[in-house]
């Protein structure tokens, strides 16, 4: 993989260890591997989760608030730890972040999605990581479901931002290894699919459940997210993060995972594949 332009999402679970505090750790190792592929020719933007994770920890609560206002006030708190973390462990590897927080007319009206796909390419074009989450702090759509809404989650987001900038591959991490057909916790049988040419109501049947009791997402909204994808003619693909390698197989054009595949390539990612056989 190189010259491509890639939306990474970071998913709670992915970021945060079970007690809900930010892992470092695995941060860092992501920010390595994210800086390498960078140096490998490659543009990166991420979508991040943990906001309110974030704030939860740095305010030294025993669990996440309930009251809405609560959530945003807590999200606004913990989005500046995250940034902060970011800066300093890009940093490290000579490489510049920018903070880049969307409501939903953000991207419902045309004029500002104009101007925010402009503000994107201009900042790839200097070589700086976008850092993307949805505004908790002005907008509930997300941490409270609304009666409209458009991103609601980040997994949707992510499919979102990757349509608007042009993204070629839109990757997933979190805490699964892709889609099974049917659920690994409970089927030992289960089996993982690698590639999904179209997502058929069969598809939509393996999907369920929520995430992890930090996060709000499950496969139900990565499915959701894998249409507006591969509709824009974009890859998606879901990998687990326990693994950070996982990243590097991609670039390496390895299978891992599990890969939405978009329309429009359906027909030359088979013939890749199968060339790449022989």
């Amino acid at each position: 993989m190189q010259g491509k332009r890639v939306v990474l999402k970071l998913g709670t679970s992915t970021l945060t260890h079970e007690s809900g505090k930010l892992n470092i750790r695995k941060m860092e190792q992501i920010v390595r591997a994210v800086s390498d592929i960078i140096g490998m020719g490659n543009e990166v933007i991420i979508v991040t989760s943990a906001a309110i994770s974030a704030g939860t920890a740095k305010l030294g609560l025993a669990e996440r608030p309930k009251e809405l206002n609560a959530k945003m006030a807590v999200s606004a708190i913990g989005q500046a730890q995250l940034m902060h973390i970011y800066d300093t462990l890009f940093s490290e590897y000579n490489c510049t972040v920018a903070q880049i927080l969307l409501t939903d007319e953000n991207v419902e009206n045309e004029k500002n999605a104009e101007n925010l796909s402009t503000t994107f390419s201009t900042l790839l074009e200097m070589g700086v990581i976008p850092i993307v989450n949805e505004n908790d702090s002005v907008t509930s759509s997300e941490i409270e479901s609304g009666h409209h809404k458009v991103l609601g989650d980040n997994d949707t987001l992510s499919a979102i931002v990757a349509k608007l900038t042009g993204a070629d591959l839109l990757i997933l991490m979190s805490d699964i290894d892709g889609l099974y057909d049917s659920d690994p916790r409970k089927n030992p049988d289960a089996r993982l699919l690698h590639d999904v040419i179209e997502i058929t109501p069969q598809i939509m049947e393996m999907a369920g459940g929520a995430g992890t009791q930090h996060g709000t997402g499950g496969m139900v909204t990565k499915i959701s997210a894998a249409k507006i994808a591969v509709e824009a003619g974009i890859d998606m693909i879901i990998i687990n993060s326990d693994n950070i390698d996982n990243l590097y197989a991609l670039t390496e054009g390895r299978t891992v995972g599990t890969r939405f595949i978009a329309k429009r390539r359906a027909g030359q990612n088979v013939r890749t594949k199968t060339k790449e056989n022989e």
